[in-house]
C-alpha cells in the first residue's frame, strides 16, 4: 500500500486560512471578553483624558456585580448608540445625596480625592433601585451622570464592562484601579 501524498496547500490559501482565523480570535474576545474604548470627551478629568484608550473587560461582570469606585463603559439609557464612561457611586440598595459637593453614600460622606473639582450641582437624597446603579463623572461640573434624566440610575444591563487599563497615549500606560476612597469603607 503506497503512503498517501498530500498536495501542499497554495499560498493563498494558507493566507486566507489564517487572516481567517485571526478574525474569528478577534470577533470572539471582543463580544465576549475585551474590548478597546476610545475617552470621548472631559467628564473624568483628571482621571481619564479625551482620546485615551482603554481596555475594557466584557467578561467578570457576568460572574460579579460591579463595586463601587470603578470606572466602567456603559450605553447611555437614552440612546443607546452612544457609550459613556464614568465612575460607579452607588449601588442598588444605597440611598445617594450629594449636599454642597459632598457625595453621601448611605448618610456618610466620601472624601473623593479624584474628582477635578466639587459638584455645584447637588442630587436630593434618593435610594437606588434594585437592579440600578448611580454613576458620576470625575470632573463634576462637566459630565452627564446620574444626576441628570438622560441617564439617571444607570440599569444595569446597559453595563458593558469594566475599565481596566489604560493603553494609549504610552507615556500613560497603567493599570486602573478603585480609589482609596472606595476600600475598606462599611456603608
Amino acid at each position: 500500500m503506497k503512503p498517501e501524498i498530500r498536495k501542499p496547500k497554495s499560498k493563498i490559501r494558507e493566507l486566507l486560512e489564517t487572516v481567517g482565523s485571526a478574525v474569528l480570535i478577534a470577533a470572539f474576545i471582543m463580544i465576549f471578553i475585551a474590548r478597546a474604548y476610545t475617552v470621548n470627551g472631559d467628564s473624568m478629568l483628571p482621571t481619564l483624558h479625551h482620546g485615551e484608550r482603554l481596555l475594557v473587560d466584557k467578561i467578570s461582570y457576568r460572574f460579579v456585580e460591579p463595586s463601587r469606585g470603578e470606572i466602567i463603559v456603559f450605553k447611555n439609557p437614552s440612546d443607546t448608540s452612544e457609550q459613556f464612561v464614568k465612575r460607579v457611586i452607588g449601588l442598588p440598595g444605597d440611598t445617594i445625596a450629594i449636599i454642597q459637593g459632598v457625595v453621601y453614600i448611605n448618610d456618610q460622606p466620601i472624601d473623593e480625592d479624584y474628582t477635578l473639582a466639587p459638584a455645584r450641582i447637588g442630587f436630593s437624597s434618593q435610594v437606588i433601585p434594585k437592579g440600578t446603579y448611580f454613576v458620576l463623572g470625575d470632573n463634576r461640573n462637566n459630565s452627564e451622570d446620574s444626576r441628570f434624566g438622560r441617564v439617571g440610575f444607570l440599569p444595569r444591563e446597559l453595563i458593558i464592562g469594566r475599565a481596566i487599563w489604560r493603553y494609549w497615549p504610552l507615556n500613560q500606560v497603567n493599570l486602573i484601579f478603585r480609589p482609596n476612597a472606595f476600600k475598606g469603607l462599611a456603608f
